[in-house]
Parts: structure tokens; C-alpha cells; sequence
């Protein structure tokens, strides 16, 4: 069990932790939640050893090893598969014991070192690591490349497949969905479902949340409050204690004036100063009851398009890409005022490549895009964090696109108000871009773009940075919204509050999903979203069928000649007379383990053909059902 037992911690001059107290049993998966710089990270760190307490204590069993997701591990040389195995370090420890050994001819040594190998899960770790990294959208050609090679964001998904891949009876997570697309989200909550260990997670995706979590711990004040239940239940029962303590409040308050009125009236008769003095001391004990403020501080607004084309933006047979093989072929669509768009598809599929055309950041390779004479577009994405002015404050920078576009639409006051309802204060609106944080960038490059006037909103990943109040600021102002909008995000929340419809990018094409978001995650789910399944009627195959049943045939003759061998290695290490030869015995126990490691291997790869062939087959009956279905309408 862990135990934060009435924790006093200040920060600077602040006081950030009130005897805070939480209690999380074996095994629990817990979401950590609360208003932006209420301490969750630091809570985090508490638990993790690198603040300590003034006062009170954290607790847990000492046999416990723990793993977290660090957002700031600084770039590394090292290839990403080695770095994810990096972060099992009991087997690094095996691994170089075992080349020490075999450098100083140490064989009895070797052997017992091949069975912690083995007790370590070393034979299956390269497999668990790829499977890691696959599952957070790396291609196998991105194993090799060094960490640091990769952006940011994905050098932070690096990071948590560290994190994921170390053995771990304790597990934090902050933000570990920040920087996913969905389906990396998708796979991961399945991950976070089947740990074994004790969960503690910062998340500001509530599905996320909803899926993987049994209770939540709310900071607010100082203090922490735990409830039972996922995210959603969360917010029904801090709805109704808002309600209740509102109500409590203003009965208290009433109270309050009451006695104050007595004291007020009769503080100078002798005859009451005993029921003075009484009353007097019942107001300094009376705990007052914080009143309730239940509204958020975030006024997110996008204005209008004053003149809107119909179609806004329209690509004809376009193939879009960056110069080399086309990422996305075929394009023929249309955006129109009234669409509000939701765009699907796995890493690489080419979301992004869509909308930086659509947004007119990239050209199409052949084909044309055509826009209408008002068709401006307020396009979103990490990169344009970036562009910012970092001399410039955000202040500045807003008064200035005013004054470019010709339209002066605020005062100097009037564009602090409008900032601050994006989360920037007056102290933020008036320091340098430079010195903002990411979150703090985000919510600037949205204010800018949302008092153009678009007449089409592109979003890439808008809640990136943004926590769960912003995010329903955000939501809300979508909403109300009266352009059309082009969305991609990992938060399905937003996707169902502010889309209607869905393009579904698979195999370099762009064509409309008729399922729902609970649709599409269930397919992922299944594997059943794979390209071969994309299209709305599958092809059958047969040459693909014809390849994978030689090769079933290939895996099944290794699996069945590696079971032999086996059996055979067992029945020479069970011989008595090798008792006493202790060479002939390492030799052969590290044959029998890379036996095993192999034949580990081929019956994996028997699966995933056996797999593949189960999936031709339901193509094939999707589409003659489809065909037969056609047959009986005609």
C-alpha cells in the first residue's frame, strides 16, 4: 500500500501542500487530477524522492521498484531499441554480468547467470521492446535510430516506452498521453488495463482516464480529496459536493451575519458580554465553508467568418507528399461551410500531410486544390508553437495581427481581457513569447488564429498542453463555432462533443468512415483496422494467400524440428554423468536456453501468420456477403 501521511511542503513562499494525505492500495490504478499548478508534478516527485517533505511522510513497501514516465531525459545517442531495453535495469545488470563472465572464462558463474537471464525475461526482452515501441507508433525502420534523432514528441514517446518496458510494482505516469495520436492512446490504455502493479497517473484525456482508472485523487488547495470510480464518476460526485457545499456556504454565511450582528449590538452592554465573548469564540472556532467556484476561468471564443465560400476548399485528383513516393494518392473531396470533420487513420497514414495541404502549407505534388474567394483558414499545429515571436509578448503580438489585417477589433485593455480568457495573465500577456511555457504557447497560437476570422478551422492536436478545464473550455468554443472544422486529436472526448463525420486515411487514400468512434477504437482494438480491412469491400488475395501458407509450412517444419532438439538437450542435461562435467553443462544449458529462445520465436511468428490467413478469410466472407447481399437487393 502507499501512504502520503499529512505532507507540509512550500514552494518558495507558497504553501503548495496542507497536510496532504492519499492512500492507494496494491494494485489500484489511480488518476491524479486538478487545476494547472495545484502541484500534481510535484506530488509526483514527492513520491519519486526528489522533493522531501517538511512535515508528515510517504510510505511504501520497500520491496516495491518503481518506474515513471520523465519528461526530461536528456537526448541519447543511443539506438531506441537499446534505449527502451535501458529501462530494464536488473537485465543490463544480468546482461554485463554475463560478457564479464564469459571475458574472464568464469563457467560455473555463466551458467548460474544464464538462469537469472532466463528468470529476467531476457530471452523475450528484445520482443517485448519491439512490441513496446510498436504499439507507441515506431515502424521497425526507427529501432536503430538514436533517441535523440527524433523531435520531441517523439522522443517523450521514447521515454515512456522506457518507462513501460521497466518491471515495476509501482508505476507513474504524467501525461503520458500528451504527446500520442489515438491510436498509440488506444494501445496504451490496453497496456495500462493489463498491469499488474499499482497505477498512479496525471492525464487531462478523461476517455483515457474513464478506461483505466478504479479511483481519482482531486488536488485542490493544498489538500487531496480521493473518489471511487473513473473520471466520469469523479466529476458526478464533485458536482454534487459543489452543490452541497454552496448550499453550506450560504447557510453558513447567513449564520455568520447573525452573530456578527449580535456581537455589533451588544458589545458594550455589560449585562451580554458573557453571551458576546461566547459568540465571539464560536465564530473564530467556526471553520468557514470556501465558497464554491464552480466556473471555469477560461472564456475561449472563436469568431465568426464574416463571409464563408460553399465549397470552402476542394482538391481534385491530387496526390499529395514531400517530394519522394506520394503519402496520400487519389484525393478528391470537398470541404463545405456546414462540415464538421473528424480525420481518422494510424501514425504515417498521412493525417497531417492532409491538413498542412488543406491549411495551404504544402502544395500537391499533381492534381489541384481549389479555394473560394473566402475560404481563410486558422490552421493549428506543435510546429507553429515555434513561429511565435519569442521577443515579442503575447500582447504585442495579438495587438499587431490586429493592426496587419486592417480590422483593429481591441484596445489595449480589451486584448489583455481577451487574452486572459485564454488562460494568459496579465503578467503572461506582457513577458516575452520565449519565456512562455508550451502549454502557455499553445493557448497563444489558438487566441491569435481564433480572433481572425477563419472561415475553416484546421486542428492538429489542439489539446496538446491543455488540461481538462481548458479542454472544455475548447470543446465549447467549437461548438459554437459557426465555421467549418478539420480536426485531428487523440481526445475522443473533443472528437464526439465537436465533429458529426469522419475521414478514415488508410493505404495512401482519404475516403469517408461510416462507424462511430467507438467503432473504430473496437476494430483497433481488435486488430481488425489493419489496411487489409480498410477498404469499404476487401479484395481477395490469392497470392498473398498462396505466399503465406509456404511460409506456415516453413515455420511449422522449425517449430517442430526445434521441439526435437529441445527434448534432446533435456534428456543429455538429465543424463547423470555429465554431473561432474561442469563445461559440457554450460555449454549445453546455453544451447537448451537458445533453443527455447528460438523456437519462442518461430511459434511467434506461426501466430502471426495463422493470424493473417484468419483475416484473408474474413475479407473474403465480407465480400462475398457483401456480393451476395448486392445480388438479392438488384
Amino acid at each position: 500500500m502507499l501512504e502520503v501521511k499529512a505532507v507540509v511542503l512550500h514552494l518558495g513562499e507558497r504553501l503548495l501542500f496542507d497536510e496532504l494525505t492519499v492512500t492507494v492500495h496494491h494494485g489500484h490504478k489511480v488518476g491524479v487530477v486538478g487545476r494547472n499548478g495545484v502541484g500534481k508534478s510535484t506530488f509526483f516527485d514527492l513520491l519519486r524522492r526528489r522533493v522531501l517533505p517538511e512535515a508528515g511522510a510517504v510510505l511504501w513497501p520497500r520491496a516495491w521498484r518503481v518506474a515513471c514516465l520523465d519528461q526530461n531525459i536528456a537526448p541519447s545517442p543511443r539506438p531506441a531499441l537499446d534505449f527502451v531495453l535501458d529501462g530494464d535495469k536488473r537485465l543490463r545488470r544480468i546482461e554485463g554480468a554475463i560478457a564479464a563472465a564469459q571475458a574472464a572464462g568464469a563457467d560455473e558463474r555463466l551458467a548460474h547467470l544464464y538462469g537469472d537471464l532466463e528468470d529476467a525475461g531476457g530471452y523475450h526482452a528484445h520482443a517485448r521492446a519491439g512490441e513496446i515501441l510498436h504499439g507507441l507508433g515506431f515502424a521497425g525502420a526507427d529501432f536503430g535510430k538514436p533517441h535523440r534523432a527524433f523531435s520531441g514528441g517523439w522522443r517523450i514517446r521514447l521515454n515512456l516506452a522506457q518507462a513501460l518496458m521497466a518491471p515495476s510494482d509501482l508505476l507513474l505516469l504524467d501525461e503520458p498521453t500528451n504527446h500520442l495520436d489515438l491510436e498509440a492512446t488506444l494501445w496504451l490504455e490496453a497496456w495500462v488495463r493489463k498491469y499488474p502493479g499499482t497505477l498512479l497517473t496525471i492525464a487531462h484525456d478523461r476517455d483515457f482516464l474513464d478506461k483505466t482508472v478504479q479511483a481519482v485523487v482531486h488536488v485542490d488547495r493544498g489538500r487531496a480529496t480521493t473518489y471511487t470510480g473513473n473520471y466520469s464518476a469523479f466529476e458526478r460526485q464533485r458536482a454534487e459536493a459543489l452543490a452541497q457545499q454552496a448550499a453550506l456556504h450560504k447557510h453558513q454565511q447567513r449564520r455568520v451575519q447573525e452573530i456578527r450582528r449580535f456581537v455589533d449590538r451588544f458589545r458594550a452592554k455589560d449585562s451580554k458580554a458573557k453571551q458576546v465573548q461566547s459568540r465571539l469564540k464560536a465564530l473564530q472556532r467556526m471553520e468557514l465553508v470556501a465558497p464554491v467556484l464552480a466556473e471555469s476561468p477560461y472564456r475561449f471564443v472563436f469568431s465568426e467568418p464574416r463571409k464563408i465560400s460553399n465549397p470552402i476548399l476542394q482538391l481534385d485528383d491530387a496526390a499529395l507528399g514531400y517530394g519522394g513516393p506520394a503519402v496520400l494518392g487519389d484525393v478528391t473531396l470537398r470541404v463545405y461551410s456546414a462540415d464538421r470533420i473528424g480525420v481518422l487513420g494510424a501514425n504515417g497514414a498521412g493525417k497531417t500531410t492532409l491538413l498542412r495541404c488543406l491549411a495551404g502549407e504544402l502544395a500537391p505534388q499533381q492534381g489541384r486544390i481549389s479555394r473560394g474567394p473566402h475560404s481563410a483558414v486558422g490552421y493549428f499545429a506543435q510546429h507553429q508553437l515555434e513561429s511565435l515571436d519569442p521577443d515579442r509578448t503575447p500582447l504585442e503580438q495579438l495587438l499587431d495581427q490586429m493592426a496587419a489585417s486592417g480590422q483593429p477589433r481591441f484596445g489595449s485593455q480589451a486584448a489583455r481581457d481577451y487574452l486572459g480568457g485564454w488562460g494568459l495573465s496579465a503578467d503572461h500577456a506582457n513577458r516575452p513569447a520565449g519565456t512562455l511555457s508550451g502549454g502557455e504557447k499553445a493557448r497563444l497560437v489558438l487566441a491569435l488564429l481564433a480572433c481572425a476570422e477563419p472561415a475553416v478551422l484546421v486542428l492538429d492536436e489542439p489539446t496538446n498542453h491543455l488540461d481538462l478545464e481548458m479542454r472544455e473550455a475548447l470543446a465549447l468554443a467549437l461548438q459554437q463555432y459557426r465555421g467549418a472544422l478539420l480536426l485531428v486529436s487523440h481526445d475522443r472526448h473533443l472528437l464526439r462533443r465537436c465533429v458529426d463525420s469522419f475521414w478514415l486515411l488508410a493505404e495512401g487514400r482519404v475516403q469517408p468512415f461510416q462507424g462511430d468512434l467507438e467503432n473504430y477504437a473496437a476494430g483497433y482494438a481488435q486488430d481488425a483496422l489493419r489496411p487489409a480491412r480498410l477498404q469499404p469491400k476487401a479484395r481477395l488475395r490469392p497470392k498473398e494467400r498462396r505466399q503465406l501458407n509456404a511460409r506456415r509450412r516453413q515455420l511449422e517444419a522449425e517449430v517442430d524440428r526445434y521441439a526435437s532438439a529441445i527434448q534432446a538437450l533435456e534428456e543429455r542435461l538429465g543424463d547423470a554423468a555429465m554431473d561432474n562435467a561442469t563445461d559440457d553443462l554450460v555449454r549445453l544449458a546455453k544451447e537448451h536456453e537458445e533453443a527455447r529462445a528460438a523456437a519462442q520465436r518461430a511459434e511467434r511468428a506461426w501466430l502471426d501468420v495463422e493470424e493473417a490467413l484468419d483475416r484473408l478469410d474474413r475479407d473474403a466472407d465480407d465480400t462475398r456477403n457483401s456480393a451476395e447481399a448486392t445480388i438479392a437487393s438488384t
